[in-house]
């Protein structure tokens, strides 16, 4: 991955990413154990080891918009061998519906239930909670499908918007901007509110580099105004509790959880108790060296695969 630019902000580069992650190492969970980073050629060559695969979706099945070359053939014969397969991902900003679609479009075929998303996470912890007036940090464009049933308004420029929330909503940021930013934190500097973070991820792998996403806006909050973000995805144990309730509660011996992050993917399927393998070409290290940051970070996966 090299440094791209966006309308919206500079992208980072991998160096940037891994170092905004070990920034925050103290609000994720600890390291359980370490992997003894076997290396393989792909997913292929673990098919016999294990029945179900939980896979990232950025840098395992696709980068942006592109299915990875040759993935939706090897998932589709994971299928046909009778394995489980669900994807366990952080994408927050798209309605479940609209997912679907994308992932039919790339060549995939996943049953819907089978897709387990951050939203879903939050949605699923948003049922224990009181109703609140939510300030939604989420494209407008894409629609409220899923949010049925929340009193969410959308966050802009208007500060009385702000400080009218009782609580907030972080779940996508494509639209999102520094002023924006300022704008929450001012409002939640005059009064601490709920914060649920729909999307922990800090970056996303792109065509043109990593993508700003809404726990890199989580953890800025938490630094300038005190609030405690409470998140929803990996690598926190509750989206890793609905993809087990829906693989049947697998044993957790033959479960692989298959990513191109350290400090998501790996380190969350670690925290589940299960195996884990790094896509290492593409996604986050994009055929960078991943041994530097594995000692550095401490997050050893069980595999490191050159390719999905």
């Amino acid at each position: 991955m090299g440094i791209g630019k966006g309308a919206r902000s500079d992208h980072l580069n991998m160096n940037e990413a891994f170092a905004a992650y070990e920034n925050v190492r103290h609000r994720l969970p600890d390291v359980r154990r370490k992997g003894a980073c076997t290396r393989l050629p792909d997913l292929d060559a673990l098919a016999d080891d294990f029945d179900v695969f939980f896979l990232d979706a950025f840098g395992v099945l696709n980068i942006g918009e592109r299915a990875i070359n040759g993935v939706p053939e090897r998932i589709a014969g994971l299928q046909a061998a009778g394995k489980r397969v669900l994807v366990v991902s952080n994408a927050a900003g798209f309605p479940h519906a609209k997912l679907m679609e994308k992932y039919a479009r790339l060549g995939y075929d996943f049953a819907p239930d089978d897709v387990i998303t951050s939203r879903k996470a939050l949605l699923h912890g948003l049922r224990s909670e009181p109703p609140r007036r939510w300030g939604l940090m989420a494209t407008e464009s894409l629609g409220r499908a899923d949010l049925e049933g929340l009193d969410v308004t959308y966050l802009a420029e208007d500060a009385a918007v702000y400080d009218a929330a009782e609580g907030f909503l972080l779940i996508g940021s494509a639209v999102w901007t520094e002023t924006r930013q300022s704008l929450l934190e001012a409002s939640l500097q005059k009064n601490l509110r709920p914060v649920y973070v729909g999307n922990p991820d800090i970056v996303a792998p792109r065509e043109d580099g990593f993508s700003t996403e809404p726990g890199a806006y989580a953890h800025k909050l938490a630094d300038r105004t005190g609030v405690a973000p409470q998140f929803f995805g990996k690598p926190f144990g509750n989206i890793y509790d609905l993809a087990f309730a829906q693989s049947g509660h697998a044993d957790r011996d033959k479960v692989l959880m298959v990513g191109d992050s350290l400090h998501t993917d790996i380190l969350g399927g670690q925290v589940a108790g299960v195996k884990t393998a790094l896509i290492a070409a593409y996604g986050f290290f994009g055929g960078q060296d991943v041994a530097g940051p594995i000692a550095q970070s401490g997050i050893a996966p069980d595999f490191i695969l050159e390719r999905p």
